[in-house]
């Protein structure tokens, strides 16, 4: 007799390395099994999507939860349930604590098994000086990455750290065998740049991007690259802006250092000229470049030079972003995004031939899912996690700000069309997002530890 799954869903199934009719048999959570062809696998509950494609669940790594206050796990994450996004990492620099010791980590973590509606992962950090000795205890608790910055933002929440402590955290993170990741900025060049503009009054929209010149992002780039290499760390380089830092990085590569990097979609689908038009709204650090750099980014993106995409997802409030509208220095920077990116981004790339569905499974899935060594995601595959991206590529979509369950609503893609509608998202064999609303309850979406935890052992059936 054949088996009864608890779920079988059929499809284009989307897997490592091609699209095919198929099926997936789900039992407590997992892929039982997959079958290509027609349909055979029993289910209590079957779900057919015709031609639509089942994509395994899309990760973003690069998540911003707490950068304020009136945000949190229940609306970001039903906010990428609603894009497709079935996993993510949410970023340390918390309001009013960053994530640098054991007890703000182990109170984070109890607060997203309350309220997560998708699965969740976490970054750690470090204070600016005297840190390293937490990297051991978070590493062990189930941080699954650290991130740092040599820029800083507020000396508390989100600091610079000095290069002594930077090498230091990179010896010690070595030990543990997860990545250290950098936000790269030169803090003197800008801040020495924003303060000329600002004496000249040069407040303008993209007096932002002048303030912050390419030179920004690479030296800062190619100091930790040089770090990386005298230490041996695991090097991670988040939110690319410039095709230039792109080419450091495959230089190392070739040094044997082991380096990987992130885009954003927005530097994909936006340059300066929309940071003119919308203004604070359409302000990230780094800032959108110009287009014949844009342009760039996606001939590293064809040549995979880059590992991933993620969305910097940073949803502050109407009132923070308004203070830039006569000066551009005094709004927040960053912008709501994991609600977005999957569609916009499968829009730009599988709705116009630039990538395979293969290729983009690849880097919104597979790809972060090794580099972060997160256990059971990523892939299609028996044993793994039912987490699934149900995408329809001929339906269209709007992105209507309006309607974001992100707390944060507005965006320089308000208005935009573009096909490929999420139809489903599954997390474990369940729907959190039916196509129309987030159906999961707070509480669904489970912390997802890193490899260096102790406990962590990958479940195979």
């Amino acid at each position: 007799m054949s088996k009864q799954y608890d779920k079988v869903i059929r499809g284009q199934l989307v897997l490592e390395t091609e699209v095919v009719q198929g099926e997936i048999g789900i039992l407590n959570g997992k892929i039982a099994e997959i079958h290509t062809g027609s349909p055979q696998l029993l289910g209590t509950m079957v779900e057919d999507y015709g031609d639509q494609y089942i994509f395994p669940g899309m990760i973003d790594v690069h998540v911003h939860c707490y950068s304020n206050t009136e945000e949190g796990f229940i609306p970001t994450s039903k906010a990428a349930a609603v894009g497709g996004v079935t996993t993510f990492m949410d970023m340390p620099y918390d309001v009013p604590n960053p994530i640098s010791n054991l007890a703000i980590f182990e109170e984070k973590v109890a607060k997203l098994e309350r309220e997560a509606v998708v699965d969740i992962g976490l970054w750690a950090t470090i204070s600016k000086r005297n840190g390293i000795s937490q990297i051991q205890p978070l590493a062990e608790a189930g941080a699954m990455a650290f991130k740092m910055s040599t820029f800083e933002t507020d000396e508390h929440r989100f600091p610079r750290i000095p290069d002594p402590e930077i090498i230091k955290a990179m010896e010690a993170l070595k030990a543990t065998g997860l990545r250290a990741a950098f936000h790269s900025e030169n803090d003197d060049i800008i801040y020495d740049m924003i303060e000329e503009y600002k004496s000249e009054n040069k407040v303008y929209p993209a007096a932002h991007m002048e303030t912050r010149p390419p030179v920004s992002e690479t030296s800062a780039v190619l100091k930790l690259l040089e770090f990386a290499y005298w230490t041996g760390a695991k090097l991670h380089i988040v939110h690319v802006s410039h095709p230039r830092t792109f080419e450091l990085i495959n230089i190392y590569k070739g040094f044997g250092v082991e380096v990987t990097s992130e885009t954003c979609y927005p530097y994909l689908l936006l340059n300066v000229e929309d940071l003119e038009k919308h203004g604070p709204k359409a302000k990230n650090n780094p800032p959108l470049r110009k287009p014949e750099e844009q342009q760039g980014l996606w001939q590293h993106l064809h040549a995979g030079n880059i590992e991933m995409i993620s969305s910097d997802h940073a949803p502050w409030p109407k009132e923070t972003k308004d203070k830039g509208n006569e000066n551009i220095f005094l709004a927040t920077s960053g912008m709501p995004g994991v609600e977005v990116m999957v569609p916009l981004m499968f829009n730009s790339t599988v709705a116009k031939g630039k990538l395979t569905p293969v290729e983009f499974a690849q880097m919104m899935s597979t790809q972060p899912a090794d580099v972060f060594q997160i256990p059971n995601k990523g892939r299609i595959k028996h044993g793994f996690d039912a987490d699934f991206t149900i995408i329809d590529s001929k339906q269209t979509f709007t992105i209507n700000q309006e309607q974001f369950q992100s707390t944060a609503k507005l965006s320089p893609f308000h208005g935009q069309h573009g096909k490929g509608k999420i139809v489903q998202t599954i997390v474990r064999g369940n729907t959190v997002y039916d196509g129309q609303q987030v159906v999961a309850e707070p509480g669904y979406g489970t912390f997802i530890p890193g490899s260096a935890r102790k406990e962590v052992s990958e479940v195979v059936l």
